[in-house]
């Protein structure tokens, strides 16, 4: 999407590990910017993730920001501790959300019995999502989301947690549903707001939403 001396903004597919880790080596995004940026990655976060300085999910498309040097990775690091480096997301969750807009705030940590999952734990990490409705279907609706914190699976989590889980999450989703086997999850980075490490400038990126999901839209539009 995006690419400086600083910063290189990308726009992820769905499907793509972010960082190499056991299981998956090969094919991640960590390679792809490995071999287009050569030796011109922070080094901040070691060898396996060079220049990461946020993730999104393997199963979750859109933005993400990588940083080429430490002073990049430093300062996008604490523009994201300190809330001021934005990131919108959109999903499909099932079931009619009654408000159109609220807030979720429950600490989230690693589940206690499965250490794949997170879950809600009294005690965990705070986690604070916000979020409006786009547009209500029958049985489903489309959401924006704002995040305040960035725990792990944090809106997976938090919207299974309201009973709202995201269509196609193999994890916290639903087992049956009209759109259980449609490859993972309908949630997508689309909005990326942060403050140039160098220059200053104040920065916004943004990505169109990808064809599994306006294919779900579609339906859900037919099925009105």
């Amino acid at each position: 999407v995006y690419e400086d001396a600083d910063i290189v903004v990308v726009n992820k597919p769905r499907g793509m590990v972010v960082h190499p880790a056991a299981g998956n080596w090969d094919g991640t995004l960590v390679n792809a910017l490995m071999y287009h940026c050569g030796d011109s990655l922070s080094g901040i976060n070691g060898e396996h993730r060079p220049g990461i300085v946020h993730r999104i999910d393997k199963d979750t498309s859109g933005l993400l920001v990588v940083a080429k040097n430490d002073a990049a990775h430093q300062s996008l690091a604490a523009q994201i501790a300190a809330h001021t480096a934005y990131r919108g997301y959109e999903a499909i969750v099932v079931g009619s959300v009654k408000d159109d807009t609220g807030t979720v705030d429950k600490p989230i940590a690693r589940h206690k019995t499965d250490r794949k999952k997170m879950a809600i734990v009294e005690g965990g990490r705070e986690a604070i999502t916000h979020y409006t409705v786009i547009k209500r279907y029958n049985g489903y609706t489309y959401m924006a989301f704002q995040l305040e914190t960035g725990r792990t699976h944090q809106i997976r989590v938090h919207m299974a947690s309201i009973g709202h889980p995201i269509i196609g999450d193999p994890v916290y989703g639903l087992k049956k549903d009209r759109f259980s086997n449609i490859g993972g999850q309908c949630l997508h980075a689309a909005k990326l707001t942060l403050t140039h490490p160098k220059t200053g400038e104040r920065m916004e990126f943004s990505a169109s939403l990808p064809q599994y999901f306006t294919e779900v839209l579609d339906k859900l539009e037919r099925m009105q």
